[in-house]
């Protein structure tokens, strides 16, 4: 689903630091342009910078050069403090890791961002159990994160991520811990939650064949370098 409005574009992006005496190029001049409610998958091999762009996208680190501009705002001219409200408001992020914690149940991890962001209790929630609806754990509220699998865990960190109702959600390698149907039915969520919220969503994997499936558009980096940007075939 897009809507032909640019929500996030890159203009020769690049993130470079030393580890050593070895000078890394982890994102290397990357121009990309993701329309409003498109789905872009990310591709590459390990090390080919594209966690690296997800972390720059969402505020989590600064590009040496270059713009980054989501929704028109230039996050490189960002303060600290404006970095934070992109994180809070505008992203949502899940990782391969869940990272939930374990001695709270999955409302409590679900209701977290809401705290951080200050939303009053009365409305919190109806914000969670509305998330957790949205990716079939309506039923599981009470449950700790060990009570739940592998695949329910990641959708409670997909629902966790949802909860501030982001208009860009940025997923990294969200299935790289899962089983081949789990992680289909991860996958499947995120389409869903594309086509009904019309909501971006910026998924890096190294599958390629699931890519094609679910997203609109795969995207392939390698060496810090975007290597092909198009519509999947």
């Amino acid at each position: 689903m897009q809507d032909g409005q640019s929500a996030i574009r890159t203009d020769k992006a690049t993130r470079h630091y030393r580890l050593g005496e070895e000078f890394i190029r982890a994102v290397d001049e990357v121009s990309l342009e993701v329309r409003a409610g498109e789905f872009l998958a990310l591709l590459g091999s390990s090390g080919s910078g594209k966690s690296t762009l997800l972390n720059l996208l969402a505020g989590m680190d600064r590009p040496t050069s270059g713009a980054i501009h989501v929704h028109g705002r230039n996050l490189a001219e960002m303060s600290a403090s404006e970095l934070a409200q992109h994180r809070r408001k505008i992203v949502g992020m899940v990782f391969q890791a869940f990272n939930l914690l374990p001695k709270m149940t999955l409302e409590e991890n679900v209701e977290l961002p809401l705290r951080l962001a200050e939303v009053e209790r009365g409305e919190r929630q109806a914000r969670v159990r509305e998330a957790l609806e949205r990716v079939r754990l309506g039923t599981r509220l009470r449950h700790r994160p060990t009570e739940l699998s592998g695949g329910e865990q990641q959708r409670g960190a997909l629902a966790r991520a949802l909860v501030n109702r982001p208009s860009i959600l940025l997923a990294d390698e969200p299935t790289g811990n899962l089983d081949s149907a789990n992680g289909e039915q991860i996958l499947t969520l995120l389409r869903e939650i594309n086509q009904s919220l019309g909501m971006t969503i910026v998924m890096v994997t190294h599958e390629r064949a699931l890519a094609e499936r679910f997203a609109d558009r795969v995207a392939v980096m390698s060496d810090g370098k975007l290597i092909e940007d198009g519509v999947k075939t």
